[in-house]
């Protein structure tokens, strides 16, 4: 049985150990991970029903619910009766993670054109609209698109804790078929790779070279370079010559669509950092530049400007 605490309550991270942003590319940088959580936010509890809705192997699924359960995600229950059931069931944790889904949604509709299908349609209940989501600040409910957010590292930033704690393993058939498995395909290229995720906040927070990128990741260069030209194939990097020679010919900025990512960054940091708690502090500091304040980011309605709160989005069926 999970242990309900974990599941409800923060996490105390060890000091040194990997930091929050570690943890949540750790777990959300899994393919496989994402898919099973976003199936359970949508009513997923047996295992035949993510076996149903997954083109997943039963080896694979047992894992990774193994796993999810393990760190809070998900609460096994096993029911006594005849006939033993078991269900998974969301948890705080999970639940929480609503905001990283609704912007993944936001981003891959407006940003990528090579979905398997159409992106079903989302209705606000609370005002009965089709809504997007908006990225406003907490505090002066200002609507942010990235640029007016400054982020550093923050006490329990090093890059060593922030890296992804484990090597990458070699992608296999079933990683392939992960990839093409849920609505959001090329978010599966961004946070579907421990590393690509990694790479990712490290150009959000400045980096340009190929040569910071390894230093700060600590990434092999042959997966560091494959890593950055699925980026610029994909359109979330572009290049910048440079007048200087070898891996350093080119920067790799960020494009207007990988700068609309944003939203998907913020509410995934967020949650890493409500749910993991280092000593020192925070891996990532954000600040908002037009109030000044800490920058804490929520979705609003774009019809009702009300928040969008857990329960009160319903998917429409297409």
């Amino acid at each position: 049985m999970t242990d309900t605490v974990l599941a409800e309550t923060p996490t105390v991270l060890a000091p040194d150990s990997p930091n929050a942003i570690g943890r949540m590319l750790g777990l959300l940088g899994d393919e496989w991970n994402l898919l099973i959580v976003q199936q359970a936010l949508l009513g997923a509890t047996r295992y035949s029903q993510f076996m149903s809705r997954l083109p997943i192997s039963n080896s694979v699924l047992t894992s990774r619910l193994r796993t999810l359960v393990d760190d809070g995600l998900l609460s096994r229950r096993v029911h006594a009766s005849t006939r033993a059931r078991t269900e998974y069931l969301i948890t705080g944790r999970s639940r929480s993670l609503g905001p990283v889904l609704l912007s993944i949604w936001e981003w891959e509709r407006n940003w990528v054109t090579g979905h398997r299908g159409t992106l079903p349609a989302m209705r606000h209940l609370a005002c009965g609209s089709h809504f997007a989501p908006l990225l406003r600040c907490n505090t002066c409910r200002a609507v942010v698109t990235g640029s007016e957010v400054a982020l550093s590292l923050g006490p329990s930033g090093m890059w060593k804790r922030s890296a992804p704690a484990a090597s990458t393993r070699r992608r296999s058939e079933s990683d392939t078929v992960a990839s093409q498995a849920g609505l959001f395909p090329e978010t599966m290229s961004i946070l579907g790779n421990r590393w690509a995720a990694a790479l990712l906040v490290a150009a959000f927070l400045g980096t340009t070279r190929f040569t910071d990128f390894q230093t700060q990741l600590g990434a092999p260069p042959s997966l560091l370079a494959e890593r950055l030209q699925t980026f610029c194939h994909i359109g979330v990097f572009t290049t910048s010559p440079t007048e200087r020679s070898g891996p350093e010919r080119a920067a790799y900025l960020l494009t207007e669509k990988g700068r609309a990512f944003f939203p998907v960054l913020t509410a995934a940091v967020q949650w890493a950092q409500w749910w993991f708690h280092a000593p020192e502090g925070p891996a990532v500091v954000m600040t908002h530049r037009d109030c000044g304040g800490d920058f804490t980011g929520e979705l609003a309605c774009d019809r009702c400007t009300e928040p969008l709160a857990s329960g009160q989005v319903h998917i429409v069926a297409i």
